[in-house]
């Protein structure tokens, strides 16, 4: 009878908790990640610039954009304009869009990213039907179709990457009673993103751990809210990061 009210009332704290988490509504994982970039374009007369992580993914990791290319993470606000593109930053950088590596910042390419629209790439997305499944997001475990060799991305284009080996795998201790502690492997994250990625803005790297680092702050975008609210699998896969949660 003490281990039935005892299973109740860790339900209820439980269901409490998550209660209070704005869990995000995800878009259909064929548009899961893509995202319309619209600092200028409509101010300028044109549709908003349409980005898929999932079609970028498979060819350079986070490292090269986010890093090398100088590409915040927060979606509009790098200030990218058609003629840095043109001059060979951002967008057309040497190895990307710059007419050699992929097509270039030429009028008739025009319309093959200024859809305006978040599924323009539909018709890429059952390319991904063989791979890794994972229950949120695009559906895909990208962890795994990396471990795989089912993609094989770039990780640098010309700035030569650090020694990346740091594998230490962090126990983050849940702000909720009842709820298992949440688990970081900077292995995984180190085959995507460089160490200044994530330190020291998103967090810092001193013993006393990174101040405010609470679920409500992650769900709001800060910390792992960063990445996982709109890219890298979203925060609706708890267990990916609780693995012991029921």
């Amino acid at each position: 009878m003490h281990a039935v009210l005892g299973t109740i009332l860790c339900l209820l704290i439980t269901g409490t908790a998550f209660g209070q988490w704005d869990l995000p509504k995800n878009l259909p994982p064929d548009e899961y990640g893509t995202v319309l970039i619209n600092r200028t374009s409509e101010k300028s007369g044109v549709k908003p610039a349409v980005f898929s992580h999932w079609v970028h993914r498979r060819k350079h990791t986070c490292r090269v954009c986010h890093f090398e290319i100088e590409f915040n993470f927060k979606v509009n606000t790098t200030e990218i304009t058609e003629a840095a593109s043109k001059g060979g930053r951002y967008c057309g950088t040497a190895g990307c869009h710059d007419g050699t590596a992929s097509f270039g910042h030429t009028e008739a390419n025009c319309g093959r990213c200024h859809t305006g629209s978040r599924a323009a790439d539909q018709k890429l997305f059952a390319s991904l039907a063989s791979f890794p499944k994972n229950r949120h997001g695009n559906g895909v475990n990208w962890v795994k179709a990396l471990e795989k060799g089912l993609i094989t991305p770039l990780t640098t284009l010309t700035i030569p990457q650090a020694d990346m080996s740091f594998d230490k795998r962090l126990r983050l201790e849940a702000e909720w009673k009842n709820i298992p502690a949440a688990v970081f492997p900077h292995e995984e994250h180190n085959a995507w993103l460089d160490c200044n990625n994530c330190h020291p803005d998103i967090f810092n790297i001193k013993k006393k751990t990174t101040k405010h680092f609470s679920m409500v702050r992650i769900l709001s975008g800060e910390f792992c809210g960063v990445c996982h609210l709109t890219v890298a699998f979203p925060m609706n896969d708890c267990k990916r990061c609780h693995p012991k949660m029921r």
